[in-house]
């Protein structure tokens, strides 16, 4: 499983979390720290990644977008 952390999480957990969840990224790695939510959510999407976020706003999305 690939993890791609939100902005509001530290890039430095990637690190951490490598041996657990290889592959996995943070927006502000892929140059997507400015991105809003939904271009975060669909790049997740498109990349087969996990969004982790302290943010509820991915929930909501996860009710009202195709998220297979």
């Amino acid at each position: 499983m690939k993890l791609l952390l939100d902005q509001n999480l530290s890039h430095r957990l990637v690190k951490q979390l490598d041996e657990h969840f290889p592959d996995s990224n943070q927006v502000s790695l892929l140059d997507l720290g400015q991105s809003d939510d939904l271009t975060i959510w669909d790049y997740a999407k498109a990349n087969g990644y996990n969004i982790v976020t302290l943010d509820a706003d991915f929930n909501e999305y996860s009710f009202s977008r195709d998220y297979s």
